[in-house]
């Protein structure tokens, strides 16, 4: 990953505003620790900080085409550059960075070249000759943009909105999916796949279909000039990213720069259901296992520079952030500078818990479709910041672009959760990994229950936010929150202390915009709420809030603000921590 920072035609090509710009770009500096780049043309700054995976040695930003007339600034991988690059036998590449390809397919195809492009990308691309620019964001939104608009008419794009909020008069979301043009002067949508309009689709249910699919996604992500490994929680998702890459690494490029032996990485409370997990699936794929293990208080004490990084005051986003952005600062410790993460696979295939109650297939796939549209704002937002504030890249090929049209264009009433059938959450996907002869991995955890990332590292984590939250949020302010914060008033003590914390880092008004609301259960859309009117008293994002159906659910008869106990002594793991390689409070088993 990297961080982009562009301001457009704002009237102003004087030295205080380039310092002003290079101020500000250097905000995202985290994205890329490795070099930073500028480039002006009159009132128009193009600003890099480059994270180098492919091509270290000579990929720096901003890139050219040949004699310099086109100017792009990329955060992002494109993995089908070698391919993109013999379909232009006339151009001249200065440098081996996959990202090289954009300027040279805008000079032969013009602005329609954006589908061509495999991978996940934010850019921004300046044409010298008429003065005209043009960003795009990938398809699902697995890297972050934002655009907004000054008081001078200017145009600003950038990764994280700490690049822009202190600048604009207003700001949002770059749309996935999506580019702007100043010919045209806004947006429109370049990604319009079949599932988009939420049609129920009918294709039969083919296992081996689906099986290829993802390979090939994985594979395609082992594309690396720099160490790597796997984050492995031990649920389906990531159990399956890791033994897919376990399989396929030996003969790829990444095998002979790095060697064939895969690392994996965990991160959770001591004795949580997830570390136990991933070790029995590292051990069962013979990776390099390194355990990271934090304590309640480790995450409490990093929450503010989560919200300030993750820019969201989401709850269940920032649950779940705390720990992928304590796990991703020992990664890149270990001189790791990618990963391949799990992430999407639940919104495909309907593999929340709250999905058990879905009341036909026609619900359950547009279900998914909102899912699948609102994960640039949840799970792609979490993994690529956390990790990002660390100069740590994640990858996310259950989000492949090929994968999700098979798999979203599956009869939805293959995917549904039916017990008496033997059906679990995900089946359509267990089922085409259950492979008897070969088989990728243990039974128990090819089907072991859905696990929330927050829930997995230890339920005494959640428990624990709630109980620290109560000591700072009285009463008296829960009832008066709706004065405080009019926009997506916080319903919880817990929210309401994220939200104190967001709006001291972005006042504005844009950026509270920025986050989505409404009423969720086990992370569900507000849609799905409806499904289960026991639901609408036990609205929480932890997947034990599905009662009745998560194995170890809150109990129906107490309050989920009230499930952890009476405080944070009861709920802080107090046990003794296993230490090898150690930080104050923080260890590390290999």
């Amino acid at each position: 990953m990297c961080g982009i920072l562009a301001v457009l035609c704002c009237g102003d090509d004087s030295q205080a505003k380039r310092v002003r710009v290079l101020e500000l770009s250097r905000r995202l500096k985290h994205r890329g620790p490795d070099w930073s780049g500028l480039y002006q043309l009159g009132d128009c700054f193009l600003a890099h900080q480059r994270l180098a995976i492919i091509d270290p040695a000579s990929g720096d930003q901003p890139l050219y085409n040949e004699d310099k007339s086109i100017v792009v600034t990329v955060n992002g991988e494109i993995y089908n550059h070698e391919e993109l690059r013999k379909g232009l036998p006339n151009h001249k590449f200065r440098t081996g960075s996959d990202c090289d390809v954009i300027a040279h397919l805008y000079e032969e195809h013009g602005e329609n070249f954006v589908d061509m492009l495999d991978g996940m990308f934010s850019f921004v691309l300046l044409d010298t000759r008429n003065n005209c620019f043009l960003a795009a964001r990938d398809a699902i939104g697995i890297t972050p943009l934002y655009i907004g608009w000054g008081h001078d008419g200017s145009v600003w794009i950038t990764s994280e909105m700490k690049g822009l909020n202190d600048d604009c008069e207003h700001f949002e979301l770059f749309p996935p999916g999506h580019l702007y043009s100043s010919k045209e002067g806004g947006l429109r949508r370049w990604y319009n796949p079949p599932w988009f309009s939420e049609a129920i689709p009918s294709v039969p249910y083919d296992p081996l279909v689906l099986r290829k699919a993802f390979e090939d996604a994985v594979i395609k992500r082992l594309m690396t000039d720099v160490p790597f490994g796997v984050l492995l929680s031990g649920g389906l998702d990531s159990s399956l990213v890791a033994s897919v890459t376990a399989r396929h690494l030996a003969g790829t490029k990444a095998a002979k720069q790095w060697g064939t032996q895969l690392h994996s990485f965990c991160v959770g409370l001591e004795g949580s259901p997830d570390l136990k997990a991933a070790k029995e699936v590292a051990g069962y794929l013979g990776t390099v296992h390194h355990e990271f293990h934090f304590t309640v208080q480790d995450g409490i004490d990093a929450i503010e520079d989560v919200i300030y990084h993750i820019e969201t005051y989401d709850v269940t986003t920032i649950r779940a952030s705390t720990p992928m952005f304590l796990m991703s600062r020992k990664i890149k410790a270990l001189g790791v500078k990618m990963v391949i993460s799990g992430e999407g696979s639940d919104e495909i295939f309907g593999g929340y818990l709250y999905f058990h109650k879905a009341p036909n297939k026609e619900e359950f796939h547009r279900e998914t479709c909102r899912k699948i549209k609102a994960l640039h704002q949840y799970d792609c937002l979490r993994a690529n910041k956390a990790t990002s504030a660390w100069g740590l890249e994640a990858r996310v090929p259950f989000l492949d672009k090929q994968f999700i049209n098979v798999a979203m264009n599956i009869d939805p009433e293959e995917k549904m959760i039916k017990p008496d059938l033997g059906r679990i959450e995900k089946w359509v996907l267990r089922k085409a990994f259950d492979d008897e002869e070969h088989p990728y991995l243990p039974k128990h955890i090819l089907y072991r229950q859905k696990e929330q990332f927050s829930d997995g590292v230890g339920y005494s984590w959640i428990d624990g936010l709630k109980a620290h939250a109560a000591e700072h949020v009285t009463d008296r302010m829960m009832l008066n929150a709706k004065y405080i914060y009019p926009h997506n008033t916080p319903t919880t003590k817990e929210g309401y202390y994220y939200r104190m914390i967001f709006e001291r880092f972005f006042p504005q008004n844009s950026a509270r915009l920025s986050v989505p609301g409404g009423p969720s259960v086990a992370c569900s859309t507000a849609k799905a709420v409806e499904w289960d009117t026991q639901w609408s008293g036990n609205l929480d994002p932890s997947g034990r809030a599905a009662l009745g159906v998560h194995n170890s659910a809150y109990d129906p008869q107490v309050p989920a603000s009230l499930a952890a106990g009476a405080g944070p002594d009861e709920i802080v793991n107090k046990k003794p921590r296993m230490v090898e390689v150690a930080a104050t409070g923080f260890a590390i088993t290999t």
